[in-house]
C-alpha cells in the first residue's frame, strides 16, 4: 500500500497531491462539501462533524489549496462507507474523484474492511469503478446510525452501491 503524501498527478499546469486530511484542512473541506450540498448533490456537514471525523478524510491538493476530498468511514467490522466525495468544478473530469475513491479502497483493504458502500446521486460514476447497485435494506448499520437523523429520511433518493475490497 502506498502513502497518500507520495501520490501525485499532473493536471494541466497544476500538480495534484493526495494525502490524509489535517485538522487545518477542516474549514476548506466544509466549504467544498457544503458548496455541493447547496446544489443538492451532498448533505451539509458541520465543522464540528468534520473535525470529529478528520481522520476519515483524504484530500487532493493543488497549489496549496484543497481541490477535492473524500471520507472513508468505518461503520462495522466488515463494512465502511465512502462519503463526502467532492471536487471543485475546475478539477472535475481529470481523474481526481476516481483517485480519491481508489485511495479509500486501498485504505479499506489496509484496515481489513471487506466491503465498501456509498449512497450517491452519481451511481454511474461509482459503477464505472466496479461498484454494484444494492438495496439500502442491505445496509442496516448505515440506516440505524445516520439515516434516521437525516432530513431526507425516509424519502431518500440516493442510490446505494457496494464493492468488495480486493486484498482483504
Amino acid at each position: 500500500m502506498t502513502t497518500h503524501a507520495s501520490q501525485r498527478e499532473s493536471s494541466d499546469t497544476r500538480e495534484i497531491a493526495y494525502r490524509k486530511a489535517r485538522v487545518s484542512d477542516a474549514r476548506a473541506i466544509q466549504d467544498l462539501v457544503n458548496s455541493l450540498a447547496d446544489e443538492g448533490q451532498l448533505l451539509k456537514r458541520s465543522l464540528n462533524d468534520i473535525l470529529e471525523n478528520i481522520r476519515d478524510f483524504s484530500v487532493a491538493v493543488a497549489g496549496g489549496a484543497i481541490v477535492g476530498c473524500v471520507a472513508l468511514h468505518v461503520c462495522w467490522d466488515d463494512i465502511a462507507e465512502i462519503r463526502s466525495l467532492a471536487v471543485l468544478p475546475e478539477f472535475r473530469n481529470r481523474g481526481v474523484a476516481s483517485r480519491l475513491v481508489s485511495l479509500c479502497l486501498e485504505e479499506a483493504a489496509g484496515l481489513g474492511v471487506r466491503r465498501v458502500f456509498t449512497l450517491t446521486y452519481i451511481p454511474d460514476f461509482f459503477a464505472r469503478l466496479g461498484f454494484e447497485r444494492t438495496s439500502k435494506k442491505e445496509l442496516p448499520q448505515k440506516i440505524w446510525k445516520d439515516c434516521l437523523n437525516c432530513v431526507r429520511f425516509p424519502d431518500c433518493d440516493e442510490t446505494a452501491l457496494t464493492k468488495t475490497v480486493d486484498g482483504v
